[in-house]
């Protein structure tokens, strides 16, 4: 198995997903290969705390300019993490 922290890249803090935390739903940037069921178990074991549901999605590769020259940005996966009720909040949103 995969360590836990090269599967959960990073937290996604935005006015949206800050408004999704009061119904105990975090959104995190993962690996690109990652599956449901690896995800739910990556948080479990680096928050301790119990996953209800996992959603994903692919978020696509955008184009981008740079004065002349063309690129596109890379592609990344998003997951949306909602914890059960009787789960405790997660100690790394609550200074957000």
């Amino acid at each position: 198995m995969k360590d836990p922290r090269d599967i959960i890249k990073r937290p996604i803090i935005t006015e949206r997903t800050s408004d999704m935390m009061a119904s105990m739903k975090y959104t995190f940037e993962v690996d690109l290969r990652a599956s449901k069921t690896e995800i739910k178990q990556a948080v479990e074991q680096i928050f301790k705390v119990k996953v209800k549901k996992v959603n994903t999605l692919r978020m696509p590769a955008k184009p981008k300019r740079y004065g002349r020259y063309n690129g596109y940005t890379s592609e990344w996966k998003k997951a949306y993490v909602q914890l059960t009720d009787d789960s405790k909040p997660l100690e790394f949103f609550e200074t957000v």
